[in-house]
């Protein structure tokens, strides 16, 4: 019988834990985490997702700002807003709610963010640290991922591990944590170019389905006894649900899960984990900024 992953429950967890920290840096007269967040445009689920941040904030003590601009802002202002963030000293750490128009880069964008303060964990500098091992903010949804296994205890050590999708925001950076000392596993990155993905996919102990196309993994792809970490959050409309629209992963879930050992639905799998490791992102920012003033 397949176990359910569940990452609401686990963030639930890591956020109490951070309001603690938090409780005794305000007792002990220390600052309180800033965390700010910069939503362009009208994006439906950005809209939630920034919402639900937050919501996050408030729970655990952080202050929180949300900047807000219109679709047709012109890219100098948004360079402009990200320069005045990196000054503000009561700013911990910040994001920009990605995807981004397209008269907007977004390359520029996280370039322009003082690695410091980089609570996404995006920025080159960041990234190039991960790569070598070196304390960095990581990626929010590779880090809130590992943080997965390692609350449910699932071994990955010399685990076959096949991550769908190499986007530097999941795909990457999930294949490179996985692989390095303390996780262990051999990692095998497949994408739109990769030949016979079925019959990679067949040999995994662990898939990370991150390629962004509902219901991609099917029950014939998966080899019983797998561990499977979807990571796939696209909206599609429905007749079921109030709002005219429900969340679909990469999986097909229905037909999946029975085969694994380990699963993460959707919504409430990755989506909380990922939300959780920005505030721990800014909580780690908050705290050297405090040791080096």
């Amino acid at each position: 019988m397949f176990k359910i992953i569940d990452g609401k429950k686990i963030a639930s967890e890591i956020r109490k834990e951070i309001a603690e920290e938090v409780a005794g840096l305000r007792s002990a007269g220390k600052k309180v985490p800033h965390l700010a967040a910069i939503l362009v445009g009208n994006n439906g689920s950005s809209e939630t997702y920034v919402a639900n941040k937050v919501k996050d904030c408030e729970e655990v003590g952080f202050k929180s700002t949300l900047i807000r601009f219109g679709n047709d802002v012109v890219e100098n202002v948004l360079l402009g807003k990200i320069s005045e963030l990196n000054n503000d000293p009561d700013i911990d750490g910040f994001i920009v709610q990605l995807p981004l128009p397209a008269h907007i880069s977004e390359k520029r964008v996280i370039e322009a963010i003082d690695p410091q303060k980089d609570a996404d964990g995006f920025h080159p500098e960041n990234i190039g640290r991960m790569v070598i091992g070196l304390e960095s903010y990581l990626p929010a949804t590779p880090y809130g991922i590992v943080e997965l296994f390692k609350r449910y205890g699932i071994e990955t050590s010399g685990k076959n591990c096949v991550v769908i999708g190499r986007s530097n925001i999941v795909g990457r950076p999930v294949s490179i944590l996985l692989s390095q000392k303390g996780m262990d596993a051999t990692v095998t990155v497949v994408h739109s170019r990769t030949k016979n993905i079925a019959d990679i996919v067949r040999q995994a102990d662990i898939i990370i389905a991150a390629i962004g196309s509902p219901g991609f993994v099917t029950e014939e792809m998966v080899k019983e006894g797998a561990v499977v970490i979807d990571v796939g959050a696209t909206r599609i409309t429905s007749t079921e649900t109030r709002s005219g629209f429900k969340l679909t992963g990469d999986v097909d879930f229905e037909k999946v899960a029975p085969k694994c050992s380990y699963i993460t639905p959707v919504p409430g799998g990755v989506g909380p984990m990922t939300r959780v490791s920005l505030l721990r992102n800014t909580l780690m920012a908050a705290k050297k900024r405090s040791v080096q003033s």
